[in-house]
Parts: C-alpha cells; sequence; structure tokens
C-alpha cells in the first residue's frame, strides 16, 4: 500500500484536535456527566467522516474565499466547518491553471495554480494535515495534459521521461536530475496543500529541541536533563500558549513518527500568542527512512514531554478517549473518503496506537513523580514558575 504522508496528517490532527470539550478520563466513572460526555464524544466520532462532495449551495462566496476568512491566531479552519468537504473536494478537482517550482525547501514539491486563483503545493505521493495545519488532501495529476501545458519554462525545464513515465525533479535541495519523481505513465498520486492568505505572514523559529545532523555532535537538550528549565525561562517559552504547542507537536510527531521538526513556523508579531504551525512534515510514515519504519518507536522524538513533564489537560483527555484501538478506527473513518483512499498501511496504523499507548505510559510516569496537579496544566499557567 503506497503512503500519503499529509494527508494521513490531516486526518490525524483532525482525529486528536477536533475536540474542543474536555472529556472526563476516568474510565470506571459511571456518573451521568460521564455518559454524556461519551455520548457527545461519539457524535464528534461520526462527524469525522468527511465526504469530498461540493456543499456550497448556501452561499455565493468561493471555497477559497471561505477558507481564508477561517484563519486567525490559534488555529487555520474553525471546528464546525460544513464547507470543509466542498473546500477539499474543489482542491482535489478544480482546474490547475499555472504550475511552477515549489518554494524552497529539502523535499520535492511543485506550486500550483487552481481555478479561481488559489495557490496550492502538490507533493509526489509523500504526504500529511490540527487545526493548526493547512488543509491537504489527496489528488491525482495528469502531468501530460494537466501540468505541463500551464507549466512555467522553470519547472517544464525539469521534465523527463524514464520509460514510459513522465517524470520531473523541480528545484529544492535535494533535488537531482538522476532522481526524478515519476508518474505511472502520465498519472502521477500525490497531494494538495492549501496556501495560507498572504495576508498571515509567517516566521520561522529554531525548535528549542532541534536536532544537530552532525555526527558525534549532540544537542544541549539530548545530554542535559535539566534543559527544559532553561528553555522555560527565555521567551515565548517562559508564558502563553507556545511551550504547550511544542509539548502537543512532539506528541503529534512521535504519533507519526517525524523526528525531524528542526524548525517551526508562526505567524508574524504575535510576541508567542499565536499557534505552532505544522507546516513540514515530510519525513513521516515513510519506509525509506529509519524514523518511518512502524515496528521502530523513536522515543527522543517525545523529549520536550518527559523533559518538562507538563501537557495540556484537554490534550491528555483526547488522547485518552483514543485509546483501546479508537485511534485507529478513527483514523480508518477519518481518510475513507480522500481520493487517493486507502492512504495508510496496517502497520502504521497499528503503530500509531501503539505509540499513542507508550505517550500515555509518559504522561503517567510524570504524574507518579510530580502529581496530576503540576503535569496537567491550562494555557494561562505561568510556565515560568512550573
Amino acid at each position: 500500500m503506497k503512503l500519503k504522508q499529509r494527508v494521513v496528517l490531516l486526518a490525524i490532527l483532525l482525529v486528536i484536535f477536533i475536540f474542543t470539550k474536555v472529556f472526563l478520563i476516568d474510565n470506571l466513572d459511571t456518573s451521568a456527566a460521564n455518559r454524556e460526555d461519551q455520548r457527545a464524544f461519539h457524535r464528534m466520532m461520526a462527524g469525522l467522516r468527511v465526504e469530498l462532495v461540493p456543499k456550497l449551495d448556501h452561499t455565493l462566496q468561493s471555497p477559497w474565499e471561505i477558507a481564508a476568512q477561517w484563519v486567525v491566531p490559534r488555529e487555520v479552519y474553525p471546528e464546525e466547518t460544513p464547507e470543509l468537504g466542498a473546500i477539499m473536494h474543489a482542491m482535489a478537482t478544480k482546474k490547475i491553471i499555472k504550475a511552477d517550482v515549489g518554494y524552497k525547501g529539502t523535499q520535492l514539491k511543485a506550486l500550483l495554480i487552481l481555478e479561481g486563483g488559489q495557490k496550492v503545493v502538490f507533493k509526489p505521493k509523500r504526504i500529511l494535515g490540527f487545526r493548526r495545519a493547512p488543509l491537504v488532501v489527496g489528488r491525482f495529476v495528469n502531468l501530460r495534459t494537466e501540468i505541463k501545458p500551464v507549466a512555467t519554462e522553470q519547472l517544464l525545464s525539469t521534465f523527463l521521461t524514464v520509460g514510459n513515465n513522465t517524470c520531473f525533479y523541480g528545484k529544492c535541495y535535494y533535488c537531482r536530475e538522476t532522481e526524478p519523481a515519476c508518474a505511472d505513465g502520465d498519472t502521477m498520486e500525490g497531494s494538495v496543500t492549501l496556501w495560507l492568505p498572504d495576508v498571515w505572514p509567517l516566521q520561522k523559529h529554531r525548535h528549542p529541541w532541534g536536532r544537530t545532523y552532525r555526527e558525534g555532535k549532540l544537542a544541549r537538550w539530548e545530554y542535559d536533563e535539566s534543559y527544559c528549565d532553561a528553555v522555560k525561562k527565555t521567551s515565548p517559552y517562559d508564558s502563553g500558549p507556545r511551550l504547550l504547542d511544542i509539548i502537543d507537536t512532539a506528541v503529534f510527531d512521535y504519533l507519526i513518527g517525524n523526528a525531524d521538526r528542526h524548525h517551526y513556523e508562526s505567524f508574524q508579531d504575535d510576541e508567542g500568542a499565536s499557534m505552532l504551525l505544522l507546516l513540514d512534515n515530510a519525513k513521516s510514515f515513510n519506509l525509506i527512512l529509519s524514523f518511518g519504519n512502524p515496528s521502530l518507536d523513536e522515543r527522543s522524538i517525545l523529549a520536550p514531554l518527559y523533559q518538562c513533564c507538563i501537557i495540556r489537560v484537554s490534550t491528555w483527555n483526547r488522547l485518552n478517549y483514543l485509546k483501546n484501538g479508537v485511534l485507529k478506527s478513527a483514523l480508518k473513518a477519518a481518510m475513507a473518503h480522500d481520493p487517493i483512499s486507502p492512504v495508510l498501511s496496517e502497520p502504521h496504523l497499528d503503530a500509531v496506537d501503539q505509540r499513542l499507548l507508550s505517550t500515555l505510559a509518559t504522561v503517567k510516569q510524570c504524574t507518579d513523580q510530580f502529581g496530576a496537579d503540576a503535569v496537567l496544566v491550562e494555557d494561562r499557567m505561568p510556565l515560568s514558575h512550573l
């Protein structure tokens, strides 16, 4: 089964972070309140099946205008999104009117302009999408009839034929003519990511738990167990939600096997108040890469969690509701209607479930050592005092 990481990212993010109510986590609690929480949870689970069909009859706005209005400092799309299926349908089907090389980076990508003027990023076969990530959907693209006729000279110059297959290598740090991405004949399977509105410029930050990528050279967090204490004293991690966003992201990256979050983006001039955006998740669910191996759990990805020993109460509660196979089932439901379904292999689905249990066990170790009141925190708590 082929792996489409960015579609999986969107699916997992929808599953884990679409729940905004705080659920009770005591499985032995049979109170009426807990039963109502469970019923609400199941109603939301049923709503995860996003069918990619147009449902914009009630509005004169284009899907691109609606998606642009959704973006605010703490989410890319709202909890209630009746137009979500229509927007993803448009991403998967709208005519491509221009194609160019992708923005700078290490992975191959192409920048497409869809009918209506919307920018999207097309990535061949590699990909995934919290309400902190731009919308992503799978798409089959005919390179000969859809891309080449509207391609810029810069992109067109990277096209070649290998056997009976149309290929291109684009322009990026690791892009090589000797290692092109090839279609099956003319049809290439990949994903499209919705470009964020230009009114929300991005700021890039070095991840405090980033790796050095130099042989024999360890980052401080890899040998200093008190590293988190230093992080809590530096801006923007000494107040506001940013450190908790880092820990949420560490949990997410551990679930998908992404050990490569060396930088992250946020909206500019936010003084740490806006969300950490998830924009680069290519090193996930990829059997060619060691950290995409479903049988390998890279526990160091969880370093922000087990070194800081704090996590949002809401995140902890949501993760608890996703154990016992619920996460695997929810992922399947969320991805069932994607154009390139099935998206993820059974070994990876099983691995995500197992990593969820490992994450819960890590939090349990923290609560056993420091107490639940110190570990399970709210956004408004001053983190420098924890």
